[in-house]
């Protein structure tokens, strides 16, 4: 570690500066709350975005394709790059918080993309006032379209990841959860699930709700489908590998006396390697059509893959951790047992360069961690207060790499 990087140009000075701003942080971040935009074009975000960022010095360019904003700091001299990233988005979920500043839309911030945005601005004030100390580049990537699925290859695609010049050497971002306030913990490997889709349509024969013996009722067939994949999971995958199979969405007739010609379901299947990945998407499928065919119906199935699996950098999570020890202290570092089971499409970043993506508890001090609403719940709250610590965090996490030594 270079001694400007442990000393007045990280670390302490960092921590200090952005509980400087914090108010400014926690206003944006409560502008955007208010203000929630869903998917890719994110027209109010993307201002807002640009706006907090003017008189920074940074190269900024907008995305083609989505409301996207790659911002690059450039040190003053040249070395590594490195890249920062928060997503913008939000959920298409009515908001019940009660808060003060909440959305009046048919949308909210329930993720914590909204606090995102407001600490990766934070870490970009912090760095461009460093600006002479650094050797190399910051990328800041401000990324629509997470919760859409794909903002991040769409990015990728446009170059995100060479906005420097030459190939950012990392990467890493910090996402909110429920926890003890200011608690960062992560793990090296693989730190969240793989998300994949399957889409069961059974076709039979329908008919009158009373006479079933003249019909090929879909329905009970389809139920036998779903139990059938909770029963794989249980038996057919080990238990060290572990896979997720949650049956979210369910239809078929409109009419309480019609049995329908077809009834189709939908499930959410998370994985964590590449090898049980590849055995559900031949045998879930199949599992569903011979089902169908031993009831005279047919099953037309099919597996799709959503997002890789997050898998975090080994050298790079061992120097992350080392950097929030240092910066916060060990007591308030924590590295997981195990992987979660959500999904994170930054797993596109991490697959082409190495990184590391750390949670943030974000629960605020009125309520239990283990009370909480999970992220995505229209009661979800967390704590602003963090906002200053975030930034500090992902400041310190590019300083690593660009300090001058």
């Amino acid at each position: 570690m270079s001694a400007d990087y442990a000393g007045h140009a990280g670390l302490g000075g960092l921590r200090a500066d952005a509980a400087g701003m914090l108010s400014e942080l926690v206003a944006l971040r409560r502008d955007l709350h208010r203000h929630p935009e869903v998917g890719f074009d994110l027209p109010r975000t993307q201002a807002a975005v640009l706006h907090a960022l003017d008189g920074l010095g940074l190269d900024i360019t907008t995305g083609m394709s989505l409301g996207s904003v790659t911002a690059v700091l450039r040190g003053g001299r040249p070395g590594p790059s490195v890249l920062l990233r928060a997503d913008m988005d939000a959920l298409p979920v009515v908001e019940e918080t009660g808060l003060d500043f909440a959305s009046h839309k048919d949308a909210m911030h329930a993720c914590g993309h909204d606090l995102h945005v407001a600490g990766l601005v934070g870490a970009a004030r912090l760095l461009s006032a460093r600006r002479d100390r650094i050797d190399g580049s910051v990328v800041f990537m401000f990324q629509p379209g997470e919760e859409a699925g794909g903002g991040a290859p769409r990015m990728i695609a446009e170059g995100v990841l060479d906005a420097a010049g030459d190939r950012v050497e990392a990467a890493y971002g910090i996402h909110v959860l429920p926890g003890r306030a200011g608690e960062f913990f992560t793990k090296s490997g693989p730190l969240m699930g793989g998300a994949n889709m399957l889409r069961v349509r059974v076709v039979g024969r329908g008919g009158h709700g009373s006479r079933p013996h003249q019909a090929v009722d879909p329905v009970p067939v389809l139920a036998q489908i779903i139990l059938a994949l909770q029963t794989y999971v249980t038996r057919r995958v080990s238990v060290e590998d572990p896979v997720v199979v949650s049956v979210t969405k369910l239809r078929a007739s409109d009419a309480v006396n019609v049995i329908p010609d077809t009834a189709e379901c939908a499930a959410t299947v998370r994985t964590l390697s590449p090898a049980t990945l590849a055995q559900l998407r031949v045998e879930l499928p199949k599992l569903a059509e011979d089902i169908a065919a031993a009831h005279g119906c047919v099953a037309e199935a099919e597996f799709e893959v959503a997002y890789p699996v997050t898998v975090n950098d080994a050298d790079a999570t061992a120097a992350a951790l080392g950097v929030l020890r240092d910066a916060f202290g060990a007591e308030r570092v924590r590295v997981l047992d195990a992987p979660i089971m959500a999904s994170e499409d930054f797993s596109f970043v991490l697959q082409e360069v190495p990184g590391a993506f750390v949670f943030l508890g974000a629960t605020p001090a009125t309520i239990a961690p283990e009370d909480a609403e999970m992220n995505h719940s229209p009661r979800a709250v967390f704590d602003d207060g963090i906002l200053g610590d975030q930034a500090a965090a992902l400041a310190a996490l590019a300083l690593r790499h660009v300090a001058r030594r």
